[in-house]
């Protein structure tokens, strides 16, 4: 009978995976759970064009600015169009934060913890799945316009459509994951879409901002809408772009990104 002389050592530290474990495989089964809530998609790919064929369709005659619809200036219908496609994007925010909920209650948050998977990249994996799920919205809301009439130039078309997306998506699917993580349960959801209802009063993207009381007008500045929604709309009005629309855009969706990254850890933290 032998002895051992020499004490087996195991190691405790995990072995950290390329770019802190984000895989397309694991981006694809995001992407698959997402798709699989046929109902979800449908309100939010179908309600900005209800909203759009309610609203802006009747006033796809009325011009934006003073250049005539015949020499090609936007209608107030494309101005309505791009709010629609913007609000059907951060709607998708309410659905990422829902499926955060259920994963919590399942267990599932916990049990990624137990693998080398790096916090921030878990909220970038769902972060950009959810704002794969807002371009659906975006692009079904600029479609319908489109085949109403809207006319709009290419670079119209284009800078709107990738602002309304980017921005929008990026932005309040952080809120929505964020959330996600805070609340529990379906409750999660609602106080995310009452969240969105709310910041889209008050950062003009219903009503416009000169019409709002002077306070208001200066509290839209701080919102996470008003940077957006400018940058977004920008092609349509004719006006300068200013910087802070981009500073007020990046700042939100960096206070969103480490909220959700925050709230993963402590949500995860007992494991």
């Amino acid at each position: 009978m032998t002895t051992a002389t020499q004490t087996d050592r195991v190691s405790l530290q995990r072995r950290i995976p390329p770019l802190g474990g984000f895989t397309l495989t694991y981006l694809g089964i995001e992407l698959k759970r997402k798709l699989r809530g046929r109902r979800v998609l449908l309100f939010i790919v179908a309600f900005p064009i209800v909203m759009f064929v309610i609203i802006g369709l009747p006033l796809r005659d009325q011009p934006l600015t003073a250049t005539p619809l015949s020499q090609g200036g936007p209608s107030v219908a494309a101005y309505i169009m791009v709010s629609m496609a913007m609000y059907g994007a951060m709607m998708s925010a309410t659905q990422t934060g829902a499926a955060i909920a259920i994963e919590r209650a399942q267990g599932w948050s916990r049990q990624l913890r137990l693998t080398p998977l790096n916090p921030l990249v878990n909220v970038i994996v769902k972060t950009i799945a959810g704002m794969l799920l807002g371009l659906l919205a975006v692009t079904g809301t600029s479609l319908a316009g489109a085949l109403s009439g809207i006319q709009l130039s290419p670079a119209q078309w284009i800078a709107t459509g990738l602002a309304a997306w980017l921005l929008a998506s990026a932005v309040f699917t952080t809120l929505g994951l964020m959330m996600g993580y805070l609340v529990p349960g379906e409750g999660a959801a609602q106080i995310t879409s009452l969240a969105i209802v709310l910041l889209s009063f008050l950062g003009g993207l219903f009503t416009p901002l000169g019409a709002m009381p002077d306070f208001v007008q200066v509290i839209a500045q701080f919102t996470p809408v008003y940077g957006i929604s400018q940058i977004a709309r920008s092609p349509l009005t004719g006006a300068g772009v200013d910087l802070l629309w981009f500073v007020n855009a990046v700042a939100w969706f960096g206070i969103f990104v480490a909220g959700a990254a925050w709230a993963f850890r402590r949500d995860t933290k007992r494991v």
